[in-house]
């Protein structure tokens, strides 16, 4: 595992500046977890919403289910608030594919329709496979097919990147 060089932290104040820009009236976050879901708590907290983020798992609504299982993080949805009508903004760290994507809106309308539903990134490596962008992304990123980015996050919240071989 090595460090990419990233500033995390800097690319994250160009996230919260973007989804500033995204905000409305009633409008609640929802990160993907895991690391989408640290970015969506720091963003609550930092944009001073009422109540509390939620968080989505993609794990039942995969299209490699059959293949992966049940994957650690299946039960960590959490939707501190009702979704139907309201307008979300979804928060990832990396888009890639857009496969987990497609997977955490099948799960978020489970719960109920909302009324939009916009994408925050904090890196978007391209390499889509479904017709997904995101509104707002914090840096585009290319790496080759069998590297993996991920965010980390410390003991104190502070984010970092680490780069891996795929598996």
């Amino acid at each position: 595992m090595s460090s990419l060089n990233l500033d995390a932290e800097a690319l994250y104040a160009d996230l919260l500046a973007g989804v500033r820009g995204l905000m409305q009236p009633d409008v609640v976050l929802v990160g993907i977890w895991s690391g989408g879901a640290w970015l969506a708590e720091r963003l609550h907290r930092d944009l001073q919403l009422p109540g509390a983020p939620g968080v989505i798992s993609s794990a039942l609504h995969r299209d490699d289910f059959s293949s992966r299982g049940l994957a650690a993080g299946a039960d960590h949805t959490k939707l501190p608030f009702d979704v139907a009508g309201r307008p979300i903004v979804l928060i990832d760290d990396v888009l890639y594919t857009g496969r987990t994507v497609r997977a955490v809106i099948n799960e978020l309308y489970d719960f109920g329709r909302p009324a939009s539903v916009q994408l925050a990134v904090l890196v978007d490596r391209g390499g889509r496979e479904l017709p997904i962008a995101a509104a707002v992304s914090a840096a585009r990123l290319a790496l080759p097919h069998g590297q993996r980015l991920s965010l980390a996050c410390d003991d104190a919240g502070r984010f970092s990147f680490d780069i891996t071989e795929a598996t």
